[in-house]
């Protein structure tokens, strides 16, 4: 049974994953108003209905990497080994950025992706509301860490300034990349003195 379970996950899985490569491809391709969801099915040889069934939203094919996100900062926060919260958070961030992860890679295809993205006042507009969701679910996480309160303000500076940093670094590798710069060294240029900024900040707090 849990063979068969396990099956149809990868299954799912792997349907999501095609579903989201063509929605992108397409996307970057003509541009997102111009792509509708019947579109996408059509190209992806799926129903409609398939792609609503895993996309709520049409801005959801485009911003489909959030919960990897959790995944990723949960799992490092959970096993931390003695280290702070934020100091668990920045070594991550850093370990992701300096291994080339997905996330953090710096290719022709985050430009192409983020230009798209900027053309879209919709999907910038979803851009803005996910560093708040994501900084708001990063403020639980580090306040889960330490024994309190989800609404604690401690927690929410802290994950307010790490999101802001990270933001401002990935635009500065962007255009480090566009300008033949070295995007990972521009990247943790703007990390290091963000993440110097935040333990300044939350200095005498546990979260550091």
């Amino acid at each position: 049974m849990s063979n068969r379970l396990g099956l149809r996950d990868r299954k799912k899985e792997a349907t999501r994953q095609a579903i989201s490569n063509v929605a992108t491809r397409l996307f970057v391709e003509r541009g997102f108003d111009a792509v509708s969801v019947a579109d996408i099915a059509d190209e992806a040889q799926v129903a409609r209905k398939t792609v609503f069934n895993y996309f709520p939203r049409k801005e959801d094919l485009v911003f489909d990497r959030e919960d990897e996100v959790r995944a990723l900062v949960r799992d490092a926060l959970v096993d931390r080994d003695g280290r702070s919260p934020v100091g668990t958070f920045q070594a991550l961030m850093r370990a992701l950025v300096e291994s080339q992860h997905p996330l953090f890679r710096i290719t022709e295809r985050p430009i192409h992706f983020w230009r798209m993205v900027s053309a879209s006042t919709v999907l910038t507009a979803r851009a803005r509301e996910l560093q708040v969701t994501l900084a708001d679910d990063l403020a639980g996480m580090l306040a889960d860490g330490v024994g309190r309160p989800h609404a604690d303000p401690e927690a929410r500076l802290a994950a307010t300034m790490l999101m802001a940093t990270l933001v401002v670094a990935y635009g500065e590798a962007l255009a480090a990349f566009r300008e033949n710069r070295k995007p990972e060294a521009a990247f943790l240029g703007v990390v290091d003195r963000g993440f110097t900024g935040v333990d300044a900040a939350l200095a005498g707090t546990p979260y550091v």
